[in-house]
């Protein structure tokens, strides 16, 4: 019989040791306390669940990356989560029911079938924020606003944000008369800004509404795309001026709160189109080809939880966040060394130094290898005048 590796781990699936996994709890911490203090609430969602709750409004991305089991209690298939938005949105609408809006938010490792791309992680620690019950732009500013301050905390340099619109490019579709496979095929060259095919595709469309959608492959670029936008859309459908409107409103509340954020806008760019209803931003960075922060409007989501309500977040890798974030995390240990001993004082000098917070080690009666300094320990107990004393260590 071959010999087993024990030790060897999928591919893409990795351990996180010390004093690493110390720097990622730190970063956990402190983005969860500010997300707190915009109001978010913490929730924890499970890990497995029914596939069809798992995977409701998600579209075929999301179910390619869910591996898959049977429940041997129900018989059921069930899936390991790959994202946990979906979950949130059911908290949201089936379990909490609360009426106006509801900010929660949330931190915990998902699996992934697939990677996101060559050479990443198949178990990334998702951190996000999701907000409900609010479809005005306001609450648009607020999640992204949130999100670029969570980026500022990590001091993640050289950031800029894509930002579009799915709504503008869905309601010329639905002016057109385009559905099913021809919309999909208009959506796939519009991704690869195949102009001729987008004329080719839609040569038999009204001729106002084929020249905008050939038209959205083009408006790309800074400010001034808007600008254009609203040139070339002015006689576009009420569904889609709106649109255009609701991301000029997003775009210039950011420039004022955010002067010196890079934006670009591509109003061709459909990412998240089978989820997203509204506006759709993603964050990249220099040398990183795939955005490290994204989200966007996905209204639609918590009908299959049988209530809808307007939903807008984001998420982002936690391990990517520190990986890329100069934040000081200070991963290095410090401590109090304490000897081995039955002494009833230097129990209670040990105990009270843990309440105050204080990290001490105790040697194990008999124990080899170990010292103050491979156990990270700076200082050290010592009795003096019959008092255990907190000294440094000895040169």
């Amino acid at each position: 019989m071959a010999t087993v590796d024990r030790w060897l781990l999928p591919d893409g699936i990795e351990e996180v040791l010390p004093p690493e996994a110390a720097r990622i709890e730190t970063a956990r911490r402190r983005v969860l306390d500010l997300f707190q203090r915009w109001g978010y609430e913490l929730v924890i969602t499970p890990h497995v669940e029914f596939l069809e709750s798992l995977l409701s409004g998600s579209g075929q991305d999301l179910d390619l990356k869910t591996f898959k089991v049977i429940d041997p209690l129900s018989g059921r298939q069930m899936g390991l989560r790959a994202d946990i938005t979906p979950q949130v949105a059911r908290v949201d609408a089936h379990t909490l029911r609360r009426e106006g809006p509801s900010r929660l938010c949330y931190a915990g490792s998902v699996l992934h079938a697939k990677p996101r791309a060559l050479a990443t992680s198949r178990s990334p620690i998702q951190l996000g924020a999701e907000l409900y019950g609010d479809s005005s732009t306001s609450s648009d500013i607020e999640v992204i606003s949130l999100m670029l301050e969570m980026l500022e905390l990590a001091m993640v340099p050289d950031v800029h944000m894509d930002l579009g619109h799915v709504g503008i490019y869905r309601g010329l579709a639905r002016a057109a008369g385009l559905s099913g496979e021809a919309e999909q095929r208009l959506f796939d060259a519009m991704q690869r800004k195949a102009m001729d095919e987008i004329a080719e595709l839609t040569a038999a469309v009204e001729p106002s509404l084929a020249a905008m959608l050939q038209a959205l492959a083009r408006l790309c670029g800074g400010r001034e795309t808007l600008d254009a936008a609203r040139q070339v859309l002015a006689k576009a459908p009420a569904p889609v001026t709106e649109a255009l409107e609701a991301l000029i409103r997003i775009a210039d509340q950011l420039a004022l709160r955010y002067p010196d954020l890079p934006l670009y806008f591509d109003l061709g760019e459909l990412r998240g189109y089978h989820y997203h209803t509204g506006v759709v931003f993603a964050v990249f960075v220099p040398g990183v080809g795939q955005s490290i922060a994204q989200g966007g409007r996905y209204d639609d989501i918590g009908a299959d939880f049988g209530r809808a309500r307007p939903a807008t977040g984001f998420s982002t890798d936690l391990k990517t966040l520190v990986s890329l974030g100069k934040a000081e995390l200070d991963s290095r240990l410090s401590g109090i060394w304490a000897p081995y001993g039955d002494d009833a004082a230097l129990w209670q000098q040990i105990s009270r130094l843990r309440r105050e917070g204080e990290r001490v080690v105790q040697a194990l009666d008999g124990q080899n290898g170990e010292t103050a300094a491979t156990a990270g320990c700076d200082r050290q107990l010592i009795l003096q005048d019959e008092t255990w004393t907190v000294a440094p260590l000895a040169s």
